[in-house]
């Protein structure tokens, strides 16, 4: 491997490139997933392959190919080479990379079990068992279960001297209830909706969860939520749980803090950004209880790693500092148009596609407002909300609107009676400015998002978000239903 490796580097200085990388990236992962009662998908995929990246005349060439053979690695090199003497035909600006110094190193997720060393019988026998519990439960039309787990190895070098090997490893799962009527759908899941949880750890992570322990609460709530009210509207105080609190996080500040959206080089996906140059360091962005941090270290995080795609070693990098908006996702290109050192979230999502600035584990520190029921206690009337249901914000990710699964009115601080089709809306920077309250470090979770869409063409990539739960004052709640 690290004869093709020198023979990329090699043919790429011969060809006068000013910089060149290589990646070689094998993934493997395996999904399980029970219906009612019935094993539904078993799914076992790998791929391996390795990409080239350019940069000649100020310009990326990039070209990649699964055939891991030394005239193949010659024939790729020279057509990135190509690739980008024809792009600086249309070259505007030249990149210029930071000066990151160059690293030898490696990283192993640390866990407990391999993930992908236990057997399928042992897999099947925890949703089978998560299965039967939902089932118990009079009115649930359709149950589900998952289990996920992955491995990823990846090599990278650069002709700057960096050489660096990784293995990351992956577990998740989760449940969910469905209930109809003439009416209604409802739905719960354990322990988050669109699939459960995911963490970079081993197998120890999936037991934690305790499926089966909570199968048959969540189908008495998808039940129960069939003949509940109407959630109400109005403008009035949410308390807003820690796995919501994630994708808050995630698409009113994850996406908006990726400076190649700021600068318009990623705009056809997703949009660009509200948080332009200008506002670093002087937008408010939220109240004196927000603070957010892009956290690739953080254990446990699916955005966590020990380095990202350009060889950047993981960091721990403010985004906001008690609701001033101090720092930006960056890249060796992007980060000194602001004049920083990249911060280390440039990553692809396999090795047939170039790297993008991504999230890592943008994460909302936990605050002083104890646990979840001290805050509960603490709040005379309003609105508590759990597990997302539906999602909606516009290109530059200000306006927003969120539906949960399921909410709970709050009266005179205790949880009342139970709510259906809660939805809740907002103008980013208010919402954010609305937050009076962030429960403590026992509440906070870090969760995982394995299905985070942006590029063209499009990449889906692993990321994280910590949170705990936490409180917003005159919020438009019940604005409509889905």
């Amino acid at each position: 491997m690290n004869d093709l490796i020198d023979l990329a580097l090699d043919e790429a200085q011969r060809a006068g490139a000013e910089y060149a990388d290589i990646r070689l990236v094998e993934r493997e992962s395996e999904s399980l997933t029970v219906k009612n009662g019935a094993l539904e998908a078993a799914d076992s995929d790998r791929t391996a392959g390795f990409g080239v990246r350019i940069l000649l005349d100020g310009v990326w060439g990039f070209s990649s190919s699964g055939r891991l053979e030394r005239a193949e690695v010659e024939r790729v090199t020279r057509e990135a080479v190509a690739i980008a003497r024809a792009s600086a035909i249309a070259r505007r600006d030249r990149v210029v990379l930071d000066d990151t110094p160059a690293v030898v190193g490696s990283y192993r997720t640390p866990v407990i079990e391999d993930p992908m060393s236990v057997s399928i019988d042992d897999r099947l026998a925890m949703l089978f068992e998560a299965d039967a519990a939902m089932g118990r439960v009079s009115g649930v039309n359709v149950r589900q279960g998952s289990i996920e787990t992955a491995r990823e190895r990846k090599t990278f070098a650069s002709s700057e001297g960096a050489r660096i090997e990784q293995e990351l490893l992956e577990a998740g799962a989760g449940i969910d209830a469905n209930a109809v009527n003439e009416h209604e759908v409802q739905q719960r899941s354990y322990p988050n909706s669109a699939g459960g949880q995911r963490v970079s750890g081993g197998f120890e992570a999936i037991r934690a969860l305790d499926l089966a322990g909570n199968a048959e609460r969540i189908a008495e709530e998808a039940v129960a939520l069939l003949e509940a009210p109407q959630c109400p509207s109005g403008e009035m105080t949410i308390v807003i749980d820690s796995a919501q609190m994630a994708l808050q996080v995630h698409e009113s500040c994850g996406h908006p803090i990726e400076l190649d959206r700021v600068l318009g080089m990623e705009a056809s996906f997703a949009g660009t950004s509200f948080l332009t140059l200008d506002k670093l360091g002087t937008l408010r962005y939220g109240s004196e209880q927000v603070s957010i941090d892009a956290d690739a270290t953080a254990p446990g995080g699916l955005g966590t790693f020990g380095f990202d795609d350009e060889g950047v070693p993981a960091q721990n990098v403010p985004i906001v500092d008690r609701g001033l908006f101090v720092g930006y996702l960056t890249n060796r290109e992007t980060a000194p148009v602001i004049g920083r050192r990249s911060m280390g979230s440039s990553r692809a999502s396999g090795w047939n596609v170039i790297p993008l600035i991504r999230m890592t584990n943008v994460n909302l520190r936990p605050g002083g407002a104890g646990s979840l029921a001290d805050l509960i206690a603490d709040t005379k009337e309003g609105l508590f909300l759990s597990t997302n249901h539906s999602w909606s914000i516009d290109d530059r990710r200000l306006n927003f609107q969120f539906g949960t699964q399921i909410g709970w009115m709050i009266r005179n601080g205790r949880l009342a009676e139970m709510v259906r089709n809660p939805t809740y809306t907002g103008i980013t920077p208010e919402f954010w400015g609305s937050c009076d309250a962030v429960c403590g470090p026992d509440e906070w979770t870090l969760w995982g998002v394995p299905n985070c869409g942006k590029g063209e063409p499009m990449q889906t990539h692993r990321v994280g978000h910590g949170a705990a739960p936490a409180r917003f004052r005159g919020v438009q709640v019940g604005v409509g239903r889905w």
